[in-house]
């Protein structure tokens, strides 16, 4: 079977070990102090991560510049511990969205691959789907940004449990 090409990925190393990483993508409590990018915010309360086959997760993110929040939700599809996650995201513009969570609807699939290399950690965010290609590079500078945080949350002491 053919593997579909993903609308872009974004990939980076960060110092430091694969459980703070893999808790990082996993931990509501750690994804809402990072899972934004760098101008944004998530909206306290909104994450939830259920990180197993079927578990759900949403964030809502807000976005002050453009006077609006972002909401996404989804389900978890595969979890391989420290090393892979993939799940469905949905996105709306109303809270009434957001609290639904409906599922049906169109959705793209988020793929998080993660290694080991030496002393760092490489990881891989793809997304696959349909999307204009303008909106795909906007999108994909938006990860870059959301790459940014983290790691700035990586480095941090909260990241390490401190």
């Amino acid at each position: 079977m053919l593997q579909p090409t993903a609308l872009y990925s974004v990939e980076r190393e960060f110092e430091t070990s694969i459980e703070d990483a893999w808790h990082a993508w996993t931990e509501s409590a750690q994804l809402e102090q990072w899972y934004h990018g760098t101008e944004h915010s998530v909206v306290p309360g909104s994450m939830v991560s259920e990180p197993q086959r079927g578990g759900i997760w949403t964030v809502a993110i807000d976005v002050p510049q453009f006077n609006f929040v972002a909401y996404f939700w989804g389900q978890y599809i595969s979890i391989e511990p420290q090393q892979r996650i993939q799940h469905t995201m949905h996105y709306g513009e109303t809270i009434e969205a957001f609290v639904a969570r409906g599922m049906n609807g169109p959705a793209h699939t988020v793929v998080v691959d993660f290694e080991q290399r030496e002393d760092k950690i490489w990881i891989r965010f793809s997304q696959f789907g349909e999307m204009p290609a303008e909106q795909a590079v906007k999108t994909k500078a938006g990860m870059e940004s959301y790459f940014d945080s983290l790691e700035a949350f990586l480095g941090s002491s909260s990241a390490r449990g401190a």
